[in-house]
């Protein structure tokens, strides 16, 4: 029954990680409650005092940077899997599945979570919800499982995004230690998700190009249409951090780092 429902899909594969996916997306909400525990207790000063959608931005701030932390490390190993290098395409890996199960269950969450919250947050991060869990569900066709971990390693800067975002919070804006994460910020973005991910993309489009016939076409829009607004997104945001951080440092008290959740 659930082969057919998945094979209907276009997701076949999603059968044997149908689980694993919910589950992740299941854990994020658990971390969300843990963080409502926690967190009043290492950042007594601070998150007592967040009200509303405050609190629920913290706390998003929280998954985000479990999720990445724990996606970049069990995708590392798929960067070198010789199955997926074989057939960078159509290539299937189990263990890749249950990589690409665990973000998509967090895809998932964040979705369902800005959904929930859209007059707190906006439309923008339900449709980057959207987008994202879509491009990685046809994974499990299978399609581009060799490429999947290496844009998962555009998480790589996200821990440094959100301790900045933290800092900010907690009265460490300006500080030598916000100021050295800054670099830190500003040097792995540009090297995952600028430079890296730009030749990602001329890769991944290389390796198409003799297949194009066999991809369907609603899958050339939705990837071709993600890689343009991740790039374009990805440069946006450069600009915007470094121009943040530069007002942040030559005027301290001066709100900064706006590239993304608030």
């Amino acid at each position: 029954m659930t082969s057919s429902i998945f094979d209907t899909l276009g997701v076949v594969m999603l059968e044997h990680h149908w689980t694993t996916l919910l589950s992740s997306a299941v854990v994020c909400g658990i971390i969300v409650q843990l963080s409502q525990v926690i967190c009043p207790i290492l950042f007594p000063a601070t998150y007592p005092k967040l009200q509303g959608s405050k609190k629920l931005n913290w706390d998003v701030h929280v998954v985000s940077t479990v999720h990445a932390l724990t996606i970049v490390a069990l995708a590392t190993p798929l960067l070198w899997n010789e199955n997926l290098t074989q057939n960078k395409i159509f290539g299937y890996e189990f263990y890749a599945g249950q990589v690409y199960a665990v973000c998509c269950g967090y895809f998932l969450w964040d979705t369902i979570h800005s959904i929930r919250h859209i007059k707190d947050f906006g439309i923008g991060f339900v449709l980057h919800g959207i987008c994202s869990f879509s491009v990685f569900i046809f994974s499990f066709r299978p399609f581009l499982q060799y490429y999947g971990s290496y844009y998962l390693m555009f998480e790589l800067s996200t821990p440094f995004l959100n301790i900045h975002w933290f800092m900010d919070k907690t009265g460490l804006t300006g500080s030598i230690y916000q100021k050295i994460n800054g670099f830190f910020l500003l040097t792995v973005f540009f090297t995952v998700r600028i430079v890296f991910g730009f030749y990602t993309s001329y890769q991944c489009l290389i390796s198409v190009l003799p297949v194009l016939d066999l991809v369907p076409m609603h899958l050339r829009v939705v990837y071709a249409s993600a890689n343009v607004a991740l790039n374009s997104l990805n440069v946006f945001w450069f600009y915007k951090m470094v121009s943040s951080l530069a007002r942040r440092f030559s005027t301290p008290k001066r709100d900064a780092g706006k590239s993304k959740r608030e």
